[in-house]
């Protein structure tokens, strides 16, 4: 009986002496160093460019017909050269809106790929700590430093950085 006491106290006081694993990832260098994020902005990169050549084309074309009618203004009788005026700033509200709602689009459509990034990596994260034991793997950044001082080896940003990015890979 003595023993199965003695047992049974070391066993309790093995099992509480115990720390769970905590550890820490600095979820901006994540997110930022993070390849499929990479490609994602480069990607979007290139809509941007086609998106801006694509508005600075049709500025340009309304520029021009402004510039005609200026010219062209001059001979018109007056009444005639109002209503094409406002005619034009009709046209050049248009416009606005047109380009505005597109560059809305974009960045909606950005914002939301993005999004599904991030929730990848948190997912990723989580995976990592329930596979890896930990009880708490907490995010830090710079905006927001909810880890004001954490050991290095508690530091799992590179660790699960490297393994995103070679599961991105595959």
């Amino acid at each position: 009986m003595k023993q199965f006491i003695i047992i049974a106290i070391l066993t309790l006081s093995f099992f509480s002496c115990q720390q769970k694993k905590i550890g820490y990832i600095d979820t901006g260098e994540i997110v930022n160093e993070y390849q499929e994020k990479k490609d994602l902005e480069e990607r979007y990169k290139g809509k941007k460019a086609q998106l801006d050549q694509k508005n600075d084309s049709i500025s340009k074309a309304f520029q021009l017909e402004v510039q005609e009618f200026q010219v062209t203004s001059k001979k018109m009788a007056q009444t005639k050269a109002q209503q094409k005026y406002q005619e034009l700033g009709q046209k050049q509200q248009l416009l606005q809106q047109q380009i505005q709602f597109s560059e809305q689009q974009f960045s909606q459509a950005f914002s939301t790929e993005l999004d599904s990034v991030i929730v990848r990596v948190k997912d990723f994260a989580k995976d990592y700590g329930k596979t890896n034991g930990y009880a708490f793997i907490l995010g830090t950044s710079e905006a927001t430093s909810s880890v004001i001082y954490g050991e290095d080896a508690s530091d799992l940003t590179k660790t699960i950085l490297d393994a995103l990015n070679a599961k991105y890979k595959k």
